[in-house]
């Protein structure tokens, strides 16, 4: 298959392949300043087919491929034109091809994309690279997987100043637009001087020349009432806001609709633009406000009504990052961040109304072994409905979020956890209030959940008209009322869904799919387990992660374990940088045998291990944050210490791990603690 098309793209190929701009490459006679990594498996550069290729006939789990160093102040697009061929359809572990960003002063990769599909001709993919003052190099990733037989192949790797939707239709691989195939109508490459019946136009708009290439969709083939051609855009890869512009041509005999859509990942289409112009001989402009805040396809769609409908050509379709005209006033894109809040400093853009008493109150419980303090850090604020037992028989607290934009699709998420009630209805509900504050819709409630956890929920709405999010709890009688604690509210742009298959944020390990870039290091009995759920001793160990209160972290099962033994978790070798590093992560220490927690730093070629952090015995019932702020300017690794205290009491856990570039925000004072604060069971209101 791979030689197949290997001379489709030789006869493709353009001749301007010599004047590659930096990171680009079309693997002729080079590989033009890309090294492989001797470490693993190596590349073959096919010079007569134009292509670079890893296969299955050597042992090894990958290839991996670093651009020379790039540096571009501007938004820039890396297309890559690739292949993966296997001999089987379906396998556990595929071979997949991924890509990824390496910013000068990170220590982690940033996964942009990854592949696993196999063809039997070469595919496009399109990338938006968002405009940065730093360094970077491009690293891509061969996996072999487990197939018996599999090769993956590299044609061409192209950086181009400018955003992934643009194109000129001057090139083969046409920017990654496909036309979605219909039996009868489709839009086709024109131009560039074939003297067929196809070439409708004398000139394309970017040469203003025959030789110039547009695309064209015509009715000659039209069979039926209404058919449709629809010429799809990249999806594009990175959020942006601006003004879409285009040419195009239309000649109509019959009625002809040409509509402009974006298509989010879920399906849901918008139209943004439709002609209204019934005929232009000529190349004519159109420009429309664009705003993908998530990933999202431009769709160019043309409906004809009859086979004498005429036709609509289309070329040099652009992107600029400033809206189309001043007249929309120049719109602040949204900033989800503002909708949410972690209740530390204040109630953030949230407020209550007075009404309704004695409502939700912002609240601190200092270190205990008895209540868990907040989702945050575990010594913070979150807010609690019912704090103030009244006389009255019930309450009702209304807790109302900032106005959000409408025909936006949002994901938000919070968490919250129950104590003490006896009937779940009505405890806590999320409500979307459209901002006449007549419609209402609850779109969430609580079913049912583990007692005093912090649980994660998850919601996606999208309304058409501006609306506001109202978290309300209730109940009805004295002795049905418990406590709602509320925490950590955040709104992302996109359905959560499409958040959830987001590639993973680099350097983040929160233990839900396996132990990311940890290791075990046994000696003896001592070992971290993976575990969710409550530990199997009572009195001591987590009732359920950080990350969503019923998901994984790691812990050691002191049961297992002898007084002093130790466990040892240890990152693989991270790259060193210069300047700051901030590492935060949440551990649990509850058990009245507790021992310690150590994190150290190793240095690659050192034998000893730097103290960074400690802590000694029982220090809450909650998940509390840790910060380290460390430098390295050589290859280290992390090392996670626990070690078992005097009684079976002494299950200590840790999640939610994330290494951060730059110094940490905020300082913990102290980083090597013994024991236990004084004021133990303080509650503050």
């Amino acid at each position: 298959a791979v030689t197949g098309a290997r001379f489709v793209l030789a006869a493709l190929r353009l001749a301007g392949a010599a004047l590659l701009s930096p990171g680009s490459c079309a693997f002729e006679d080079s590989a033009c300043g890309y090294e492989w990594d001797y470490a693993h498996l190596p590349w073959a550069l096919h010079g007569e087919g134009h292509y670079i290729s890893v296969d299955t006939s050597y042992e090894g789990e990958k290839a991996v491929l670093t651009s020379p160093e790039l540096y571009s102040e501007e938004w820039s697009c890396v297309r890559l034109i690739y292949q993966i061929a296997t001999t089987s359809e379906t396998s556990p572990h595929p071979a997949r091809l991924n890509l990824y960003l390496r910013q000068e002063g990170e220590s982690f990769d940033r996964l942009l994309w990854s592949a696993k599909e196999p063809s039997d001709s070469w595919l496009i993919a399109s990338l938006d690279l968002t405009n940065s003052t730093k360094k970077y190099k491009i690293v891509l990733e061969g996996e072999m997987g487990q197939d018996k037989s599999a090769s993956i192949a590299v044609f061409e790797i192209k950086i181009t100043p400018g955003y992934c939707i643009e194109c000129d239709f001057e090139e083969n691989h046409l920017c990654g637009f496909v036309n979605r195939w219909n039996p009868n109508v489709n839009w086709f490459v024109g131009g560039g001087n074939i003297r067929s019946s196809q070439s409708i136009l004398p000139k394309d708009h970017t040469l203003n020349s025959e030789l110039g290439h547009y695309m064209y969709v015509d009715s000659v083939y039209v069979k039926h009432f209404q058919e449709v051609a629809q010429l799809i855009s990249p999806k594009t890869t990175a959020p942006m806001s601006g003004c879409l512009s285009f040419y195009y041509q239309l000649k109509q005999e019959s009625s002809i609709v040409f509509t402009v859509y974006l298509r989010d990942m879920s399906g849901f289409y918008e139209e943004i633009w439709k002609t209204d112009s019934a005929l232009s001989a000529d190349w004519v402009p159109a420009e429309v406000d664009f705003d993908a805040p998530y990933p999202m396809e431009v769709i160019f769609e043309v409906a004809f009504n009859s086979a004498k409908g005429g036709y609509v050509a289309l070329d040099d379709i652009s992107f600029s990052p400033v809206y189309c005209s001043n007249q929309t006033g120049m719109r602040t894109p949204f900033n989800p961040a503002e909708a949410g809040c972690n209740f530390e400093e204040d109630l953030c853009n949230f407020y209550q109304d007075h009404k309704d008493s004695p409502g939700w109150s912002r609240v601190k419980v200092k270190r205990n072994v008895y209540r868990a303090g907040d989702h945050t850090t575990g010594f913070g604020y979150y807010l609690l409905a019912n704090t103030k037992f009244t006389s009255q028989p019930g309450y009702i607290g209304r807790l109302y979020g900032p106005t959000l934009p409408g025909n936006l699709q949002f994901c938000l998420r919070f968490y919250y956890a129950l104590y003490g009630f006896f009937k779940m209805s009505g405890t806590l509900a999320v409500y979307i209030f459209e901002e006449n504050h007549v419609v209402q819709e609850k779109i969430w409630s609580v079913l049912d959940s583990p007692r005093g956890v912090w649980t994660q929920a998850e919601i996606s709405f999208k309304k058409p008209m501006p609306c506001k999010v109202v978290f309300v709890s209730w109940c009805k009688s004295f002795w049905d009322c418990g406590l709602v604690a509320l925490d950590d509210v955040s709104l992302s742009l996109g359905s959560c869904q499409a958040a959830d298959l987001l590639l993973p944020n680099p350097g983040e390990c929160t233990f839900e799919k396996d132990e990311c870039v940890f290791t075990q290091k046994k000696r003896g009995r001592g070992s971290w387990h993976r575990r969710r759920g409550p530990t199997p001793t009572s009195y001591t160990g987590p009732k359920g992660d950080h990350t969503t209160g019923v998901g994984y972290y790691m812990y050691i099962e002191a049961s297992n374990m002898v007084y002093g033994q130790r466990a040892y978790l240890v990152s693989r070798s991270l790259r060193g940088t210069s300047g700051k590093q901030c590492l935060t992560f949440f551990y649990h220490m509850y058990g009245a045998g507790t021992g310690l927690l150590s994190v150290y730093l190793k240095k690659e070629g050192d034998d000893e291990e730097i103290p960074l952090w400690r802590r000694t015995g029982e220090q809450s019932i909650s998940w509390l944050r840790g910060l380290i702020e460390y430098e390295s300017d050589r290859n280290y690794q992390i090392i996670f210490e626990a070690i078992r205290g005097v009684s079976m009491r002494s299950d200590t856990a840790i999640d939610d791990i994330l290494f951060q570039a730059g110094p940490c925000l905020e300082v913990e004072e102290i980083q090597f603690s013994a024991g236990y604060p004084d004021s133990l069971n303080e509650i503050e209101y």
